[in-house]
């Protein structure tokens, strides 16, 4: 089994402390690997090497020719195609999704942005877009500061499953770590939530 797992807080996370989308997301690892004998992981940590922004000079990279693109073209193409190919790679993705006013983090658009190509992880047919990451399983943890399960104000799961969706990956879970920034109490139940969420998800997990 080959595991990606995305950290797109803006938080790092210092002996337990700071993030805990990341906090909830290594124990997804841990248990998919204590499940998985052999199984590899790769980690991106987007706090610690942000992803540049879709702009103008990305896409210019994008369009140019291979044969015609200067170094840094070269190098800013030849880092998505990174990105890209170790997401074709993976069976599992652990991707967190960190509430941040009401959607997910810029670094997380960032690599959706970076990874989206026409023709290579989604392609247009005649009878429209069909994704060509197919046959992956996606767990996304996502950490808000108040509660938005199944609410109009929850704007990242409906976002993520059309967005993950599109590039072809349809089995996707949430675990959703809620009510946060609303007290002691409130805190502890949302992580006693979350917990529960990722050990139902491991559970039906079957070892490689």
């Amino acid at each position: 089994m080959n595991i990606l797992q995305i950290n797109s807080s803006a938080r790092r996370l210092h002996e337990g402390q700071g993030s805990v989308s990341t906090l909830l997301a290594n124990e997804v690892v841990q248990g998919l690997v204590e499940r998985n004998a052999g199984a590899q992981v790769h980690v991106h940590d987007l706090a610690v090497r942000p992803l540049p922004a879709m702009d103008e000079a990305t896409l210019g990279a994008l369009f140019t020719p291979a044969d015609a693109r200067t170094q840094a073209q070269a190098d800013r193409v030849a880092f998505n195609d990174q990105l890209i190919a170790e997401l074709q790679a993976a069976d599992v993705v652990v991707l967190t999704a960190p509430m941040i006013n009401f959607g997910v983090s810029s670094q997380l658009k960032n690599w959706i942005d970076a990874v989206a190509r026409a023709g290579v992880t989604f392609r247009y047919t005649a009878t429209g877009p069909e994704g060509l990451l197919t046959g992956k399983k996606v767990i996304v943890v996502s950490s808000r500061g108040g509660v938005h399960r199944d609410q109009p104000t929850d704007n990242i799961v409906p976002y993520l499953k059309v967005t993950l969706a599109f590039l072809g990956m349809k089995d996707v879970d949430f675990v959703l770590a809620e009510g946060l920034n609303m007290g002691e109490e409130a805190a502890a139940k949302g992580l006693a939530t979350a917990r529960e969420e990722i050990a139902a998800i491991l559970g039906e997990t079957q070892p490689a």
